[in-house]
């Protein structure tokens, strides 16, 4: 498919809108992408051609479901080129993924082990490992960041031990867009005997993950970040791993066979989705699969590259703005503050603008400690935007600097 930017937009009809009285200029995709037209169509189509409970009944409608629900496991299995479909695990979310994973090593784990996580992680991939260490009696290390918001490969090899038994690192930054050395990290923990969880929240919407070629244990993403709905993701994990690890739900769907004195499980991938799924959410990730592929990958990182470079260059032009997160490997992300002014007062009034950006700490509260600020403003570009939205939000700034020293 050749790459066409005004034809795109119109794939995404809440591009069209105003805010404000103003023409949306939409530059929070890191905290969620909006929809395509033939994924709001895909929603709406099952709920009203097909909507029925999946996996347990014999009529027409929940073999429908079901068989839908399950050929979106196999595009999702073919898109990250798991070895087998049920190592594809279905989640609310990236966060119920990891979570899913930190309950299941409360069985492994013991006093004195350690777990490593980076200073990059978003609260959702901290959180759960604390409170595992927590359970356990294990040690939380952090492998430190330096000031261009990289990873210190140095201090990651000198906190490897035969004690770490897993490290849990995101891809992408949220917060600066740094793209982690993941195949080194990956090949680093794996020669001490350490499983490895990538969280691939914000990578998926800019590239394929190719986890046997990675040789990660555990990946994990969110639909929503990737044109699908919210409520939606996906944990990929080893087939022996998960076999190894305990579910982290009990209910329906995940059993085999359940009487008062014991329950056993059902095999991969039901025994980690009990319970009634997203259903339709499910079966649109793979719709948004199948678009995201239609355009191409190659065409969304060129497209998003020069976003990058441009919004860069113009951002830099406004007098005593910083931008943080400078590595010379990142996506479309960029963080930034103007001197003087609190962040949240220069969004709220942009917003008035109708340009939508992030501001606060992004749930990565000690990448903000660590560059002894409060917050700062995040502009994140989809292979939507355009230079032109880039040279509207630059205007915005300025007004508001002016109107805030």
């Amino acid at each position: 498919m050749s790459f066409n930017i005004d034809n795109i937009r119109i794939d995404f009809p809440i591009l069209s809108q105003k805010v404000n009285g103003k023409p949306l200029v939409y530059f929070d995709n890191g905290a969620t992408s909006q929809k395509p037209q033939v994924v709001i169509d895909a929603i709406s189509k099952y709920y009203q051609e097909i909507n029925a409970n999946i996996h347990r009944g014999v009529h027409t409608l929940s073999q429908l479901a079901t068989d839908a629900y399950e050929k979106s496991r196999a595009k999702i299995q073919n898109h990250i080129n798991a070895k087998y479909p049920h190592e594809v695990i279905f989640t609310a979310g990236t966060t119920h993924g990891i979570n899913a994973v930190a309950n299941g090593f409360a069985s492994l784990l013991k006093a004195g082990d350690e777990v490593l996580v980076s200073a990059l992680e978003h609260h959702s991939n901290i959180v759960p490992w604390q409170m595992l260490c927590e359970r356990t009696g294990a040690t939380l290390k952090v492998i430190p960041m330096n000031d261009k918001g990289e990873l210190i490969m140095l201090e990651y090899d000198k906190l490897l031990s035969q004690k770490t038994k897993i490290v849990a690192v995101n891809h992408i930054s949220n917060v600066l867009g740094t793209i982690n050395p993941i195949e080194y990290m990956i090949q680093k923990a794996h020669q001490f005997g350490a499983a490895i969880l990538i969280d691939g929240a914000q990578a998926v919407p800019h590239l394929k993950p190719d986890v046997q070629e990675l040789d990660c244990d555990f990946y994990v993403f969110s639909g929503h970040k990737m044109y699908g709905s919210t409520g939606t993701g996906i944990l990929y994990g080893k087939e022996a791993w998960l076999n190894k690890l305990p579910p982290y739900q009990g209910g329906g769907e995940m059993i085999k066979e359940v009487t008062f004195a014991k329950t056993t499980y059902a095999d991969l991938p039901h025994k980690f989705e009990a319970g009634t799924p997203n259903i339709a959410g499910g079966i649109v990730l793979g719709t948004a699969i199948d678009y995201l592929n239609s355009i191409g990958f190659d065409n969304i990182q060129q497209q998003e590259k020069e976003l990058l470079e441009y919004g860069t260059q113009r951002l830099l032009e406004i007098e005593g703005l910083k931008i943080f997160g400078t590595s010379s490997k990142k996506t479309s992300v960029i963080s930034f503050n103007i001197e003087g002014i609190h962040p949240y007062d220069i969004g709220a009034i942009i917003d008035k603008l109708g340009i939508a950006v992030r501001t606060g700490h992004h749930c990565a509260q000690p990448i903000m400690d660590f560059f002894k600020i409060p917050g700062t403003l995040r502009a994140s570009f989809a292979f939507y935007n355009t230079k032109k939205e880039i040279d509207l939000m630059v205007e915005a700034l300025k007004k508001a600097q002016i109107m805030l020293t």
